[in-house]
């Protein structure tokens, strides 16, 4: 048989109080523009040489993609016989 027993001095979780009249537009972006100014940002090599990585990755994705294709058609017109 199992035993349930309540753990003492834990009262059961409750959502934090809200403090203050609610929300607040001013705090918001008040909030905003100090979670901005943490913010660590890329430097200008940093990003063109990760423009660059992508742009080849996508060029490489295209390429692949193409012949791929290419392939398929080519195999489903020699099966069918139909196709130029």
């Amino acid at each position: 048989m199992v035993s349930v027993t309540k753990p003492k001095g834990n009262s059961p979780k409750m959502p934090p109080a809200q403090k203050g009249p609610g929300f607040s537009l001013r705090r918001y972006f008040s909030d905003v523009c100090a979670e901005a100014r943490r913010v660590t940002w890329p430097t200008r090599r940093n990003t063109i040489i990760t423009t660059g990585a992508v742009l080849a990755m996508v060029v490489a994705t295209c390429i692949f993609f193409f012949v791929v294709d290419q392939l398929i058609g080519l195999g489903i017109s020699k099966i069918l016989g139909i196709g130029g």
